[in-house]
């Protein structure tokens, strides 16, 4: 099956990192490459690309589709989250710019092998990284049933996640649950069928067990202050989020790095010590116009949001 991945927000996220002709650029989630062939079209001889991404099939895909800058680009396969080891093995201290696209791509939604849809049959699985351990086959048949309630409901935002958690264990008593179909139709008879309305009744708890299965918010969440630390000053990350959960760590985050300092409210002075790092560019999300949504429907819930990096004295 062919990578395809159409990029959203892509004109708004290019220019957003404003980028130098001799700049280096991180694309922290390369998938298909659009967003880096738009980066890579805009570097001189002299620019540099790092593509990172843990999808062996994103990874070729980008390959192929880049081979004609590959003078100034560097591909590696692994987790944004290492960033930091990344750069620091490609000995690169700064950078002018990073980019996230948060979340899953059209390929791996659309890819039946990798059980990412609630809209056909598949194995469970829904791992980014292929070659790693935990997949939703284990979450669903080994997470005792607090765990998944909590799972359903932190990061899908169920209301019936009880419910949901209860029937998935009571139905693994019988046998193990091994495809997403089954699983399916657990959610179905878990939620009253005059309440199955707004969207796919299985739309949420995939959310979940996807975000569950690939550590997804831990890990934006844990990396945003490492990603801002390899800023050059005036070096812009960019962030594209797909679910509240998602663009609320971004907000957040963006927000403790503008202004970090923990002293009350009603001290004269600062006392903590601690040092703004930049900027927040975006003070509302940036959003799709009408007419990205009406072309690629996948778009219409992302927002992103931007980070200027400034010295501050």
């Amino acid at each position: 099956m062919k990578f395809s991945h159409k990029s959203v927000l892509l004109d708004e996220t290019i220019e957003s990192l404003n980028i130098k002709e001799d700049g280096i650029y991180v694309d922290g989630t390369l998938g298909g490459g659009g967003h880096s062939y738009e980066i890579l079209k805009r570097l001189g001889p002299k620019g540099r690309l790092i593509g990172i991404d843990q999808d062996e099939d994103a990874i070729k895909a980008a390959s192929e589709r880049l081979k004609e800058f590959e003078d100034k680009l560097t591909i590696v396969k692994s987790n944004y989250c290492n960033i930091k080891q990344v750069l620091e093995g490609l000995n690169i201290e700064k950078v002018d710019g990073i980019l996230l696209d948060i979340g899953v791509s059209s390929y791996q939604l659309d890819n039946l092998e990798r059980g990412f849809s609630y809209k056909s049959d598949a194995p469970l699985d829904m791992r980014m990284d292929k070659s790693a351990s935990l997949s939703a086959k284990e979450v669903i048949n080994e997470y005792d049933e607090t765990e998944l309630f909590k799972v359903i409901k932190n990061y899908g935002e169920e209301k019936f996640a009880k419910n949901i958690a209860k029937h998935i264990v009571l139905a693994r008593k019988e046998k193990a649950i091994e495809t997403t179909g089954e699983l399916i139709e657990i959610i179905k008879a878990s939620i009253p069928a005059k309440l199955q309305t707004g969207g796919h009744p299985a739309k949420r708890t995939f959310q979940a067990i996807r975000i569950e299965v690939n550590k997804e918010l831990e890990v934006l969440e844990n990396t945003i202050d490492t990603m801002i630390d390899f800023l050059k000053d005036g070096g812009r990350l960019s962030i594209i989020t797909f679910h509240s959960l998602e663009d609320r760590i971004v907000k957040n985050k963006f927000r403790d790095n503008e202004d970090p300092c923990t002293c009350p409210k009603d001290f004269p002075v600062c006392v903590c010590g601690k040092k703004s790092k930049g900027k927040v560019i975006t003070r509302k999300p940036i959003v799709p116009s009408d007419t990205e949504i009406s072309e690629n429907k996948r778009a219409k819930s992302s927002k992103l949001r931007v980070f200027e990096r400034r010295s501050i004295d």
